[in-house]
């Protein structure tokens, strides 16, 4: 497989029409394609919003077990989730495995951020600082 050391565009410099098919497929094949491909983009930057707005609420939660000490993961609860995504998954026509998989790396994520809270956590009380003053400089 080919790699190729394109420079990633800032999302200023974005160009929706940018294609390396440009000049080798029919007009009106290319029009189709970049109007598939902007309701792609208003899809992923939908999901990263959406991110976005999941990893603030889980923030309030890691920040709410290290107040009270309790472990960054809940097998339980990660369990249930995976659970009832892959339910979700299969309603919706969408591969149940990719599902978990998807749900198994945020879940990571959000475990590695709460580790890094409760972390923050004890070392704000080792100094006598406000914990959540600490985590959130």
């Amino acid at each position: 497989m080919t790699q190729h050391n394109l420079p990633a565009p800032d999302s200023d410099d974005f160009d929706p029409s940018a294609s390396s098919l440009a000049g080798q497929v029919d007009n009106a094949v290319m029009a189709e394609l970049l109007s598939i491909r902007s309701s792609i983009d208003n899809i992923d930057a939908t999901l990263v919003y959406l991110l976005a707005e999941r990893f603030k609420a889980t923030q309030k939660v890691g920040f709410l077990k290290a107040a009270h000490r309790l472990p960054a993961g809940d097998p339980g609860r990660e369990a249930a989730q995976i659970a009832r995504l892959r339910r979700l998954a299969e309603d919706a026509h969408l591969d149940p495995a990719f599902a978990e998989k998807f749900l198994n790396f945020i879940i990571g994520e959000v475990i590695r951020h709460h580790e890094a809270i409760a972390e923050d956590h004890q070392t704000a009380a080792g100094s006598g600082q406000h914990p959540q003053a600490s985590a959130l400089a």
